[in-house]
């Protein structure tokens, strides 16, 4: 019922929904005043969401900040990977896998394996059934990447039923208090999934060290092009940013994280 529930909230509350709503309600009002009202909130809500600058700003305050694998003066028993975005599954026939919209969390748990600060990796979540049923799953298909590029095979398990950060939370914890019980765990996820993330797996009883990665946020001088010029990958980050700021919300409410 939440998985379903949240998908709802999640069109509701998301700034193009909003738009679209507000400017609905402007064109069928037969108030002229609130018909200004509804077209002028849209035409603000626009604005900001389309401000690159503004928009890198609130990115970087919410995403961590940079954590340089030389840096990590531990070696983790476990590095989790969650997916969600790793693989582009648009080409299901291909038989060679394209790295998705957050495919970077794969070469960034590549790299910690390959400089020795990871000795076991856990690709957590599952895909859709067709994908599933034929093994291109994203968790079977990251997977494979990785042992093309060096990982063994014997290093990587896999849990391939959570649908949300809640269940690759408690479904990777039964894994780890079965396989790595009392061991040292390393959070892979993106950068602006970090808070939600790490809270669930507090939750769920395993404290993790984060890496976060998949990183939106960077530099951010004002210049004329992204102080004034509308940039529709604005748009998009934000609604990515939005709908992680929503989820953590709803999240923190139930008690999830």
């Amino acid at each position: 019922m939440f998985y379903f529930l949240s998908k709802a909230i999640d069109f509701l509350v998301m700034p193009l929904s909003i738009l679209l709503m507000l400017l609905t309600y402007g064109l069928i009002t037969k108030n002229n005043k609130r018909r200004r009202m509804a077209v002028g909130l849209g035409l603000i809500l626009l604005l900001l969401i389309s401000n690159s600058f503004l928009v890198t700003k609130v990115i970087n305050w919410w995403e961590p900040s940079v954590v340089n694998i030389e840096t990590l003066d531990t070696t983790y028993d476990v590095g989790i990977l969650l997916s969600g975005g790793l693989i582009a599954s648009k080409k299901p026939d291909a038989h060679q896998p394209y790295l998705g919209s957050h495919g970077d969390r794969v070469l960034q748990t590549f790299q910690l394996y390959k400089a020795g600060k990871i000795k076991k990796i856990l690709i957590t979540g599952t895909s859709q059934k067709f994908m599933m049923s034929e093994g291109k799953g994203e968790t079977r298909e990251a997977a494979a990447l990785l042992v093309k590029w060096g990982v063994r095979a014997t290093d990587i398990l896999f849990e391939e039923k959570a649908r949300n950060t809640r269940e690759n939370a408690l479904y990777s914890a039964r894994i780890i208090r079965k396989q790595f019980p009392d061991q040292r765990y390393l959070l892979i996820t993106s950068a602006f999934h970090i808070r939600r993330s790490a809270g669930c797996f507090d939750k769920a009883g395993i404290k993790t060290a984060i890496f976060p990665a998949d990183f939106y946020g960077g530099y951010n001088k004002l210049t004329f092009q992204n102080g004034f010029q509308p940039d529709p990958n604005a748009i998009a980050d934000f609604s990515t940013l939005w709908h992680e700021v929503v989820g953590y919300m709803v999240y923190k409410i139930v008690g999830y994280c």
